[in-house]
C-alpha cells in the first residue's frame, strides 16, 4: 500500500500547535467541524490528539466556561498522547488496515516524528474496495 497515495496531506489537514489557547483550539476544531484534532509541537512533530471530549473535561476540571479563562491555558495541557496512534509512512497494509479500524483518523509520520498528513477511516476503504475492482462512488 502506498501511504502517500491515500493520505491527506499536511498541507491540506487541519491541526494545532501545543502552545495555543485552548480558546484558540476549540476555536479551531469546532469551526471545522471536527471531533479530534491532531496536535503538534514547534518542530511540526506529533505529539498527539485532542478530542471534543478532552475540551470537556478541561471545562469540568477548571470549572469555567468563560472564554477568557481558556486563554490562560495552553492546547499542551489537553492532549493524550496515548489517543490516536501514528504509524510510520512506510508501514505495510496491515499496519494500516489495524489502525484505520481502530481510530478515524491515523496521523503519518516520518523516520523524525514529523507529521506527514492523515489517512482517513474512508480513505483506506475506497482504496481496499478499489484494489478489489470496486468503482469508488462514495
Amino acid at each position: 500500500m502506498n501511504i502517500a497515495k491515500i493520505m491527506i496531506p499536511k498541507a491540506l489537514t487541519v491541526f494545532l500547535n501545543e502552545k495555543q489557547t485552548v480558546r484558540q483550539g476549540w476555536e479551531i476544531m469546532t469551526r471545522n467541524g471536527y471531533t479530534a484534532i491532531p496536535v503538534l509541537d514547534a518542530e511540526q512533530h506529533y505529539i498527539g490528539t485532542v478530542s471534543e471530549g478532552d475540551f470537556l473535561r478541561h471545562i469540568l476540571d477548571t470549572g469555567s466556561l468563560d472564554k477568557m479563562d481558556m486563554e490562560n491555558h495552553r492546547v499542551r495541557e489537553l492532549v493524550r498522547r496515548d489517543f490516536c496512534p501514528p504509524i510510520s509512512i512506510d508501514a505495510d497494509e496491515t499496519k494500516v488496515i489495524s489502525a484505520a479500524l481502530n481510530q478515524n483518523f491515523v496521523p503519518i509520520v516520518d523516520s523524525r516524528n514529523t507529521l506527514c498528513g492523515i489517512i482517513t477511516r474512508r480513505g483506506v476503504i475506497v482504496y481496499l474496495a478499489e484494489q478489489n475492482g470496486i468503482r469508488s462512488t462514495f
